[in-house]
This record gives structure tokens, sequence and C-alpha cells, in this order.
């Protein structure tokens, strides 16, 4: 047998090993010498004690016979035999080298170089990144420690474009303050339209870096269930499982991949880099690996892979346009209620995913809007006295920071201005807000009813809402107003405790000449402003709100005198808050339906019609009105009805503004 194989070191003596110097009887022996592999005479020797022998170069004769015999025999081996893989090459180059003369010296100069391992591991740690990767093609990207950076396998492995050392590992401030915010509306509730502007402002952002955190902030809410859906075939588990912080910095990078105009290398690195700031390194792994597969396809591509397996046209609508499909249902439902067409349901899909413009009011009598035109305002098309802003951040005009020009819907302006223009007999003297908070609309009230000579009272039950309704009125003369705070259900009560408190033109006990009820809503109507709203709610809790909206109507028909308006308003269009609630107070026949309609167009901003006369911009198909069917419970009192009973809705996609709803009521 060749004695290429090194000598067994462990054995015991037993026949054919040979042991630690002890005699063996090896089969193997050749000639008369006992122990393994020897040859001539002697006794067997231990695998150590050969191995230092041969190290210092001494030995018998004999051993060096043998030496020299198995060279030759190994040399003759090696003609003509195969060449073998070299596997100690680290994979760096692919070469073959002979199995002869030169092996003991190629090994010695692999493998015994003079170093120890923590030696080599710091020579390869300052070796230039110009060898070639593993498995071949590029440059090898190897850490500290030389290891390959994100091994997977050998043809599917993937780097960044930036060497490790110029990876950013923070993120920059823009999306920072996105990350920030998001945060705060998934784990605190909070509503980004409140949150985004502070935020802001404590990061100091700049104009442009400002646009971009409120894109990112809006656009990653508003398109949150198409990217859920998209994000689904990216995951190899249920994104319920998924972490909210990593779930957060997905969207966004996302909306970043597949509607904005970011490169997709920026994307990635950025969102790399995020995760690695805010999460930690794991995520920031798992984060780079989806984004990687959703960059993969186009926006239409993901949009047509998303609805292939939709169910029906309301599942395709609830995917493409970002909303729940009962959200969806409700809709098209709402758009027939209010005497619109169904197939108009896209459009107000659409509608909601855009950003709306800013609108400002001047308070009547006590603000103006110049500051804001020179900031490059425009006046606004539906509602004189308001404009649209699109230059930043409002605490940048003086008048804002007064209180004498404000931000405001212009759908909560028509809907304010029509109660105070409604037609009344008798006094006209004292107003209610009996749901104010946070206090828009009470700020317009107040201010119009100032020019007529009356005063404003705004009852709010929330006290830190009560507090912003205090924030609000602060630009009117205090006499002309007073703030409570109370359940609105028990509105005579709270009078009766603060009659004191209640400003000079009011009476304890007196009953009200108008009042606006504003009930608390789903706020399906604000989806655009507010989009984090339409992942929160559930028809349960429209369910739960019927009740109270229905109690807090009756509240106030109760605070009003006989001839006095009610204005019954919901920034919702769903049929069960808006119609139905109406259809429901008519029947008892309290009181009786104004023409909404008219008393909108009246107060909307008018054009020149082709005869010369004044036409409301509210006229023709941007008509809001609809006339409900009307009943009344056997043994209520006949009533004169209005000349034409209307209610009003107005729409995002048609009019531009939030979905108000406006019903007039006098009360019988």
């Amino acid at each position: 047998m060749s004695n290429e194989k090194r000598p067994y070191k462990g054995g015991h003596g037993k026949s054919g090993h040979a042991g630690n110097g002890k005699p063996g009887n090896g089969k193997f022996s050749q000639g008369s010498g006992q122990g393994k592999f020897n040859q001539g005479s002697g006794q067997g020797e231990g695998g150590a004690k050969r191995k230092r022998r041969r190290r210092s170069g001494s030995g018998s004769g004999v051993n060096e016979q043998n030496r020299q015999q198995n060279q030759r025999s190994q040399n003759q081996r090696s003609q003509g035999r195969p060449q073998k893989w070299d596997d100690n090459s680290r994979g760096d180059k692919k070469r073959y080298e002979p199995r002869g003369e030169n092996r003991a010296e190629s090994r010695t100069g692999r493998r015994f170089d003079g170093l120890t391992s923590v030696e080599r591991a710091a020579r390869r740690a300052k070796t230039e990144h110009d060898d070639t990767k593993r498995g071949g093609g590029g440059t090898s990207q190897r850490n500290k420690s030389g290891h390959e950076r994100n091994r997977r396998s050998m043809s599917a492995r993937e780097f960044s474009a930036a060497a490790p050392s110029a990876r950013s590992r923070t993120a920059d401030t823009a999306r920072a303050t996105v990350f920030d915010v998001l945060r705060s509306v998934a784990e605190s509730d909070a509503y980004a339209n409140l949150v985004l502007p502070k935020a802001i402002r404590s990061h100091r952002l700049d104009h442009r870096d400002a646009g971009f955190a409120t894109e990112l902030t809006y656009g990653t809410l508003r398109y949150q269930g198409t990217y859920d859906a998209i994000l689904r075939h990216c995951v190899d588990r249920p994104l319920e499982k998924v972490g909210t912080t990593t779930l957060i910095v997905l969207r966004m990078g996302v909306h970043q991949l597949l509607n904005m105009r970011v490169p997709a290398h920026a994307a990635l690195n950025q969102s790399v880099s995020l995760a690695r700031e805010k999460i930690g390194a794991g995520p920031a792994s798992f984060i780079n690996a989806v984004l990687r597969r959703v960059s993969e396809r186009t926006p239409e591509e993901w949009y047509e892979l998303i609805i292939e397996n939709a169910k029906d046209d309301t599942e395709r609508m609830a995917l493409l346009a970002s909303h729940p499909g009962w959200i969806v249902r409700s809709m098209r439902q709402a758009l027939v209620a209010h005497g619109r067409p169904a197939s108009e349901i896209e459009q107000l899909l659409e509608a909601d995913n855009l950003a709306p413009v800013v609108n400002l009011v001047a308070l009547p009598g006590l603000g103006s809007l110049d500051e804001a035109r020179e900031q490059g305002a425009v006046d606004g098309e539906l509602v004189e006295g308001s404009a649209l802003y699109a230059s930043g951040d409002l605490a940048r005009l003086e008048s804002v920071r007064e209180g004498t020009v404000r931000a405001q819907d212009a759908g909560s302006q028509l809907v304010a201005r029509a109660l105070a223009a409604a037609p009344l007999d008798g006094t006209d003297t004292a107003w209610l807000d009996l749901c104010a908070g946070p206090g828009g609309k009470a700020a317009l009230l107040g201010a119009l009813g100032i020019q007529r000579g009356a005063s404003l009272v705004a009852n709010e039950a929330a006290p830190h809402r009560a507090q912003l309704v205090e924030s609000s009125m602060r630009p009117l003369p205090e006499d002309s107003y007073t703030v409570l705070t109370g359940d609105g259900r028990q509105i005579r009560e709270t009078l009766r405790k603060n009659a004191s408190d209640l400003p000079g033109s009011i009476e304890p006990g007196q009953l009200f000449d108008r009042v606006m009820v504003d009930v608390p809503c789903s706020g399906l109507g604000a989806l655009r402003r507010r989009p984090e709203a339409r992942w929160r709610k559930s028809p349960r809790d429209i369910a739960e709100l019927l009740p109270l909206q229905r109690q807090l109507l009756d509240a106030a028909i109760e605070a009003t005198r006989p001839g006095g308006v009610i204005a019954y308003v919901t920034c919702s269009p769903h049929a069960a808050e808006t119609q139905n609630i109406v259809a429901e107070v008519l029947e008892s026949g309290a009181v009786s339906l104004l023409d909404s309609a008219a008393a909108l167009r009246e107060v909307a901003r008018h054009t020149e019609g082709a005869n010369g006369e004044p036409v409301s911009v509210l006229a023709g198909e941007k008509d809001p009105g609809h006339t409900p069917e009307i009943k009344v419970k056997k043994g209520a009192p006949v009533v004169k009805a209005s000349e034409n009973p209307t209610t009003a809705q107005l729409w995002p996609h048609v009019h531009g503004t939030d979905a108000m709803f406006l019903a007039l009521l006098r009360k019988n």
C-alpha cells in the first residue's frame, strides 16, 4: 500500500497500527522491523517522535532512504495523472496545478506563510477590493474581516453601487420627519394635518424639503391600501406580522418608487438608511430586499397584477383607488341618495386622492387677504373673501398668526355663511354653535354676527377642543362671544349654569335665533384632507354615531325659538348620517325644511351671465340641491312646507371642497 497517507497518530499498539513507541505486529511492515510503515529493523516509534525527527533533519539512514524512495514513487505516480482542482485558492481564481515535486513548495507558500490567523485577517482587511467575487462577475465587496457582503447564492449576488464606507447610515432630514409623523399617526392615532406642520417647523425644513415631506406623508397615507396589496406579493409573511415601523418605511419606499419622481437607487438607498437609523440593521436588510422586488415592475404592471383576482368591480376600485371596500359601496349609495349618478363613483374616489389646495378666509370686518395675495395667493373660485394658498407654511403670514386670516375649507365657509344669510322673521341677536370645536365655523359666524349686531355662544363638549375654540375666537371683541364647555345634548342646563358668562345681549333662558349643529360624524367627506381616517373607520363607527347625531339635533331644535333657523351640518355624505337623520326629524313635524341649496347659491361667488345678470357659480351642473321625500307621522301638526324644500351636498369631484352636507330647518 502506498505510504502517501499520513500515519495514524493515536493508535495503541494494536495489530496493524503504529502505537506510541510500542511494538506492533503490523501486517504492512516490510523486513523484520515491527510497527507500521517501518522498513528494516527497529522498534515502532510514536507519530510525535517521528515528526520531531523529520523537522530536525536527524534520523537514521534508513529513514532518509525511506523518504527518498517515497519521493521517487510519488513522482512516478504523478506522471500521466490528471490535474487536481486547487481548493485552497479561496475562490479568487480558477487555477489548477499538478501534483508532484512542486506540491510541497506550493502548499508551503500558500498555507504556512509564517503568519498567525489574526495577522492574516489584518492583512486581508488592508488589501484593496480589486479581486473578483466568488462565483465570478464584478469586484469583491469585503468587510474589515475579509468576508464578502450580502452573500447568498453564487449566481444571484447583489451589492450597492456605493462602497461600504460610502453608504449612508443616517436618513436625510425630510424622510426622517415623514417617518416620525407616520409613526405618530399609526401608534398614537394622531392626524397628519395637525402633526406634520409642527414637525416641519421643528426640523427646520426649507421650502423644497417641506414640499417633499408633505407629498411623501400624504401620498403614503392615501395609497396605503394599494401599497399593502403590492407588498403582499413581495413579502414572505402576512403583513400583520411585519413590525409597524418596518411597514411604515416599506410604504414610504413604495410611494417613492411608484408615485414620485425619485430615482430607484435613491429610493432604495434612502429607505435602507432610514431603517438603519430608526429601526436597526436587520429590518434594513429586509426592507432592501423587499423594495428591490417592488422596483422590478412598473406601476401599471403592479396595478394589473393586484386586480387580476378581484372578485367584483367594488374590490377592483377599492384596490386601485386605495379605499376600503365598504367606503366604496357607501359612497356609491351616497351619490344616488343626493341625486347624483352612481357612475361618478370613480371620479369621487380619484378626487379623494388629490392633494387639496389650502383655502384661506379673512374674518369679515377683521382680516384682509392682501398679505396672502402678495405671497402668491389667488382669490377663491367659490366664496367671496376667500383665497387659495400654495406657497408653503401659513405661519409665515402675520395675518394668520394674528388669527384674522384662517385656513378653512371652502365648503365649511359656505355652510356657515348660508346659516347667517337664511331668511328669518323676528329678532336676530342670539346665535349658537352647539358643537363648536375646533372653532373655524364659530369664528366665521362670530365675525358675521358682529356685523349684524348678534352675539355668539360657542359650546364644545371636550375641554381640549374648547381651548381650540377659545383660540379661534380671540380676534373677536371679548363682549361679542362666550365659549362654554358642556355636553351639547344638555345645552339648556349648561346655559343655566353659565348664565353670568353669557354676552350682554343674551338673557338667561333665552332661546336662540340661529343655531349651528355641526355634529360629530364619520368624516368620510374629508378623506382627501385626512387620508388616515379611511383606514381607521368602520361601518360600526357610523352606527354608533347615529343616536348621538339625532340627540344633538333634537337639543338644537329645543334651544331654538319658534321661527328660528337650525343648520344641520356633517362632513360626510353617508346617507345614514345625512338624509336619513333629516327625514326622521321632519317626520316629527317639529321643523320644516328650507331651500338649503338656494341659500348656498346665494352666498357663493357670482359671475356675469349671458344677459349680464349675476349667476351663482353653484348653479347648473354644480347645483348641490336635492329634494328628499318628506313624510309626516300620523297625528303630527300639519305644517306648510317651504316653497322648494331641499338639502345641499357639496362634493370633492364637483365643487373641489370637502363633502359637506347642509340642511336648513325652521322651527315650527
